[in-house]
């Protein structure tokens, strides 16, 4: 990984230690539930994934570790890895009240190699996680290297065109490109769980499209099971979303004009 991204990563994982404690007492992750036995994972992601009793689950980008600890509820033997010490330091927290037994790591995904030993059956992503890379080849590399012969990569993620519009303005204006190798910066007051939060996040991200997710899976020697999108997200993430009756969240009827989500099984042979 370029040493120019370090200054990037530095602000990054400023910005994501901040937001921590914000997030922990936050609705959006409802902690008291959690520690109650609800689980975080959505009906896509246990659905596509199947049944994960007996199998080890690296989990890339995992905040403070709710839905690692969810799969170990299920029966995974699971390791969580986050740029963020603050939420490696919740997760092992939560791990810890909880009585179960996950590895959680302060690892950038760029350092996985050198920070994660062994294989794992899954490797798992989720929700906002690949805009922070700015390197797609590296990282499908990464987790071909970290696979079984046999294992998969699920990743679902917010659908790269929901990423050209800025919703920081009413209604949201597109003024980002699809794709594009040239950093993108926000700064911005607030976070998604609390916009009146008193902290200002600084962040840099990159938009990358399918074809650039696809692509990077498959020249790191992965088989593209599936490619699904969905129009209806379990987050109500987008201004002046409408909630159906399963409970998701839509885009009004006059803007529902793209997918909300994507979802990928990439499989190593």
């Amino acid at each position: 990984m370029k040493s120019d991204f370090k200054k990037y990563f530095d602000v990054n994982k400023d910005t994501w230690n901040k937001k921590v404690s914000i997030h922990v007492a936050s609705e959006f992750y409802n902690v008291d539930a959690f520690l109650k036995g609800k689980s975080s994972l959505n009906a896509y992601e246990l659905n596509e994934i199947g049944d994960v009793k007996g199998k080890s689950l690296l989990h890339l980008q995992c905040h403070f570790g709710q839905d690692t600890l969810s799969f170990a509820r299920l029966g995974a033997t699971c390791t969580g890895i986050d740029l963020s010490n603050k939420g490696i330091k919740k997760a092992k927290e939560l791990n810890a009240n909880l009585g179960l037994d996950v590895t959680f790591i302060e690892s950038n995904v760029y350092d996985v190699p050198k920070n994660v030993k062994g294989k794992f059956d899954i490797v798992f992503a989720s929700y906002g996680v690949v805009g922070w890379l700015p390197d797609l080849n590296t990282w499908g590399q990464i987790i071909a290297s970290k696979l079984k012969k046999g294992g998969f990569f699920y990743l679902i993620e917010f659908h790269p065109i929901a990423w050209m519009f800025s919703y920081l303005e009413s209604p949201p204006k597109m003024i980002y490109p699809y794709k594009s190798s040239e950093v993108i910066y926000e700064e911005y007051n607030g976070t998604y769980t609390n916009n009146d939060a008193d902290i200002v996040s600084k962040e840099y991200g990159w938009n990358h499209g399918l074809g650039e997710v696809v692509s990077a899976l498959s020249n790191a020697g992965l088989h593209i099971e599936f490619l699904h999108e969905f129009e209806k997200s379990p987050y109500n993430s987008f201004p002046e979303m409408d909630k159906t009756a399963d409970g998701m969240f839509v885009l009004k009827e006059n803007q529902r004009l793209f997918p909300l989500l994507y979802s990928i099984k990439a499989t190593k042979k």
